[in-house]
Order: C-alpha cells, then sequence, then structure tokens
C-alpha cells in the first residue's frame, strides 16, 4: 500500500521505521538530518532548569544509548537479508560475520533499515546528513556507501563541539563529531554558505588603487590545465607555461574595466583584481569550527541531553534545500531541525519514539513561532487511546499525560522501580509561575495516575503540597473522579493569587477526558514549564519498504 502524501508539517510519535514505510511516501522528501543515538552504552538524561535559572534536582531518563541483539534485531536483520536489494543483504551479513551478534550489530541493523528507508523516500535531487561520533561512524559509512552509491558521498564534516577535555592526558582530546553527507543523484541541491569576513580574510586585500573600489588583492589568471588555445602575448606580457585562465576578448574586458594589475617587470605575470568589497566571504569548507556548542547557560538550550545549535540545521537546511522544500527529521528529539525548517521557510516532517521528545517540541514551536501551522500525529486523541498507551507503556502515559497540562517531568528511569530524585518524591511533574514582578518562582505540583483513583490520593496529594510549600496541586487521571475525590479537593480551599488578586483551587482534579476536551488548569497567566524557547522571525513562507533503485 502506497503513503499517501504528507501535506502539512507533522510530528510523529512513534518508532520511524514504520511510520516511514506507512506515511512517508517514496521520492517525497527534499533534504533528510539525523542524529541518532551514537551507541554509547549511555544513559542521557533530561535536566531542567527552574524559573530561576539555578540548575534542579530534578531530571529524567530520556533514551538508553545502548543496543542489545534480542529477537527485534534478528527480525530486522532478516528482513534486510531477504527483502533489502543484493548488496544491502550482502553487507549487512559481511557485517555480522565480521563483528558478530552483538550490541554494535544490533546498532547498524537498526540504523541499517532506516537509512534504506530514507533513500527510498529521498527526491532524486535529495540529501542525506547523518551525525554520528566515532564510536560507530566508520560502519556508518560502509552501509551508507552501500545503501546510497560512494559515487554519492559529498563530505564527512568534521564539528568542533567542544574545547579540549580532560581525556587529552593519554591520548588526543575528543572534541568533534561527524557528519556524513550524500546524495541521492548527481542532481541534488546545493548552495554554498559563505563565512562573516575575519581579520585575517580582510588582511588579504592589501592594495588599493584610491580609485573608490575601496582594497583589492590580486588573483592569478593563470590555468591550472595546459590550454594551447589560450596561450597568447598580452601588452607585451609573456603567457604563462599551461597558458591563460581567460581568452583574449575577455581579457581585454577586464583591461578596460581596469580590472587588470601589470607588473613592473616586462616578465612579470598579469594578475586580476580582485575587490573587498565584492567579495562573499571565505567559502565554508568541510571542517566546521565556527559554531560554537551550546553551553549551560546559552539562550536557546532546552536541556535536553543531545540538543543542537540551531546555528548548525540551519547551515545544513540552507545549503541542500530550497524553500518550500520538504525535511524529514526521523530522530528528532527537541526539535532543532524542525525549529530551523520552520524559520527558513521549509516544509518539514518530525518523528520520535518518546512523548516527552514529542512534548519539547510542540513548546517549542508554538513559543519560537506563535503562528506557526502543524499537526501531531501518533499521540492519544480519545479515552480509549490513552487507556491503551498507559497498558503499553506507563512512562509515556506518564509524560504525555503531564504534556497535556504543559508540566515538566520531575524523574523516573526506564526499569520496574521509578527512582524518583530530588525533593518532590512521590510527585510526576511541575508547573511553575511567577506571580509577581519581582516574585520568587512558585510551583504546582502535578501527580499522574492511570489507575483505581481514591480519596485518599487527593490527600496524600494535598499533604505533599502543603509540605512542600507549593502554591497548588493538579492531579491528572485516566479514570473518573468520585465523588469523595471532589470533596476532598474542595476542602482543601483557594490559593490567593497577591499578582492577579484571584483565587484559585488549591487542589484541582483533571480527568484525561476532561483534558482532551480542552479543559485547562486554573492559575495565573503568567506561568512557565519548560526552558521556553527564543521567538524566532522567520525568513520563508510557512507551511514501506527495501527496495532500492
Amino acid at each position: 500500500m502506497t503513503p499517501k502524501p504528507v501535506t502539512e508539517n507533522t510530528l510523529f510519535y512513534g518508532d520511524n521505521l514504520p511510520i516511514l514505510r506507512e506515511h512517508v511516501p517514496d521520492e517525497s522528501i527534499d533534504l533528510v538530518y539525523l542524529d541518532p543515538p551514537f551507541n554509547s552504552k549511555r544513559t542521557y538524561n533530561v535536566l531542567f532548569r527552574d524559573e530561576s535559572g539555578t540548575e534542579s534536582e530534578a531530571q529524567i531518563s530520556a533514551f538508553d544509548d545502548s543496543w542489545h541483539w534480542n529477537m527485534h534485531a534478528e527480525e530486522i536483520y532478516r528482513e534486510l537479508v531477504t527483502q533489502a536489494p543484493d548488496r544491502v543483504s550482502r553487507m549487512i551479513a559481511a557485517l555480522r560475520e565480521f563483528i558478530g551478534t552483538n550490541q554494535m550489530m544490533a546498532y547498524l541493523v537498526m540504523m541499517c533499515a532506516r537509512l534504506v528507508e530514507l533513500r527510498r523516500v529521498l527526491k532524486p535531487t535529495g540529501s542525506v546528513y547523518l551525525h554520528c561520533d566515532p564510536t560507530a561512524s566508520h560502519y556508518l559509512k560502509v552501509i551508507l556507501d552501500t545503501i546510497f552509491g560512494p559515487q554519492n558521498f559529498r563530505n564527512e564534516i568534521v564539528w568542533q563541539r567542544t574545547a579540549t577535555k580532560g581525556d587529552a592526558r593519554l591520548k588526543f582530546g575528543a572534541v568533534h563529531d561527524v557528519i556524513l553527507g550524500y546524495t541521492k543523484s548527481e542532481k541534488a541541491s546545493f548552495s554554498p554558505v559563505y563565512l562573516e569576513p575575519d581579520s585575517d580574510y580582510v588582511a588579504r586585500f592589501r592594495y588599493d588603487d584610491n580609485d573608490g573600489r575601496g582594497p583589492y588583492r590580486h588573483a592569478p589568471l593563470d590555468s591550472p590545465n595546459p590550454r594551447p588555445n589560450l596561450t597568447y602575448e598580452y601588452k607585451g606580457y609573456p603567457p604563462p607555461p599551461k597558458g591563460w585562465r581567460v581568452s583574449l576578448p575577455v581579457m581585454q574586458e577586464l583591461d578596460k574595466a581596469g580590472r587588470l594589475y601589470f607588473p613592473r617587470k616586462p616578465d612579470g605575470r598579469i594578475a586580476r583584481k580582485h575587490y573587498l568589497q565584492e567579495q562573499k566571504g571565505r567559502q565554508v569548507s568541510d571542517v566546521w569550527f565556527d559554531i560554537p556548542p551550546l553551553q549551560a547557560s546559552a539562550a536557546e538550550r532546552l536541556g535536553y541531553p543531545t540538543q543542537k545549535p540551531l546555528a548548525l540545521l540551519e547551515r545544513i537546511v540552507e545549503t541542500s534545500s530550497n524553500p518550500d522544500d520538504w525535511v524529514l527529521d526521523p530522530f528528532c528529539g527537541c526539535g532543532t531541525t524542525v525549529a530551523a525548517a520552520q524559520k527558513l521557510g521549509r516544509k518539514w516532517i518530525g518523528i520520535d519514539i518518546t512523548h516527552l521528545a514529542i512534548a519539547l517540541q510542540r513548546y517549542r514551536l508554538q513559543e519560537m513561532f506563535p503562528d506557526a501551522q502543524f499537526k501531531v500525529i501518533g499521540e492519544p486523541e480519545s479515552v480509549a487511546a490513552a487507556h491503551h498507551l498507559a497498558q503499553l507503556n506507563r512512562f509515556q502515559f506518564e509524560w504525555w499525560a503531564l504534556s497535556l497540562v504543559r508540566a515538566r517531568p520531575t524523574g523516573g528511569q526506564k526499569g520496574s522501580k521509578r527512582g524518583k530524585k530530588g525533593a518532590d518524591r512521590g510527585i510526576d511533574g511541575v508547573i511553575t509561575f511567577l506571580d509577581e514582578a519581582k516574585g520568587k518562582p512558585k510551583r504546582i505540583l502535578v501527580q499522574v495516575k492511570s489507575g483505581g483513583v481514591h480519596s485518599r490520593d487527593i490527600r496524600d496529594l494535598r499533604g505533599t503540597v502543603e509540605r512542600e510549600k507549593a502554591a497548588m496541586g493538579v492531579f491528572v487521571t485516566l479514570e473518573s473522579s468520585t465523588s469523595a475525590m471532589d470533596k476532598e479537593a474542595v476542602t482543601a480551599g483557594f490559593y490567593h493569587s497577591p499578582g492577579w488578586n484571584r483565587d484559585y483551587p488549591k487542589i484541582q482534579i483533571l480527568t484525561i477526558e476532561h483534558l482532551l476536551d480542552g479543559a485547562k488548569v486554573q492559575m495565573p497567566p503568567e506561568w512557565g514549564t519548560f526552558r521556553q524557547a527564543q521567538r524566532v522571525q522567520e525568513t520563508g513562507p510557512v507551511q514501506g519498504r527495501l527496495d532500492i533503485d
């Protein structure tokens, strides 16, 4: 079954492999950027900051960057061997024989299946950029060569992401990531990017005729290759050994325009004048040292562990796509690719497997581009779907439920134990707000329940709010509340807002059904949950199978 084309900017929740197969048609995407897990065997935590800017103890495990050879990896491997093109089948089988059935092979099988799909969805003029580090970059390049063809390799971009680290005592410091750039064909779009002129670049323009054109430098007119038909004498000056770069008529036009430099010695070489004011600057090479990584205090920092600078993605989007093109990020995390595409007037698709990431992206888009139009596919839209999510994964349900009230998760690890951290033990989320112009941030504690609920749950929440000196408490429940619960909430009284001179219920019960119908937390309007992204002015118009040709 052929997927229907995506017609509007879309965030997908779920595994990107089936989403690519079921929702993204052949040759419909102009640019793919992916920043997949690197197989570093680390657990990445989202580290939030509170409204005062200080680091919170609350952190949450976003994902484990480790892979295991299990039944799912075996199934994907068999699918590649039996259904992928012959060269891909033989390559992945050879890697298994060489590497064995271990964590690295599980990671490479996962990546290979997705890269096959990404090639399928790329237009003939499309490009793909894969962001990785030396952990597996050598294997990934073999896979990319096999799927896209070595003739379509364009760059191994080195991005200096940090200063020298302490590990430089025993080896050279690891300070860079690698971005592997491939195209689907020789027809791929590419627009060079130029750096802002620096002092070293400007110093190269050291001549000035004081004719109003400004400083210039000498550019050679020698041909780099032998050109007998362009070997001629000009105004008594002999030709270079391999001839000139330009024909005699062009040389005469340059002379007439005053753009030639004639040396004093008769055996000297004529040069062309390149004026500083006419130059775009130094063209960006494959070593990127001018885009600094995000520091902890950076304004655009949202706390997501693998967040990349917006400038990095803007460069990739600008060079390899055009306004109104489609940009796809299948591991979109907190949504930097999506934000760059939106800012530069491209259409976009973002995919992520956690509701936490989808929530961060929604908030980021709403803050940066208040008028942006997009839809989210894969999140529950009914109570029945919410029940299904809760049965599949209670952590994902919790993150999704918290996003309905824009609450920041306060902790939790994958596994059988929740591993709560910090002072808010037993509380699933926090909403912070500033009630007065110079007042301290105040908190609303949020608890999420997907199972049976009782009036004692409300008493416990009320006690926690009082113990933690929070302003209010919100109880989010998948089940309907009982009359005893409602009565318990009412008896908690009100929080009086001095900034707005209004009273708000101290304890509020919100069911998933009511939230899906548009219910909101009753609270002062000046508030913030996640660290907010900066508002950005857009610069352009807004808006499965395993086979390879």
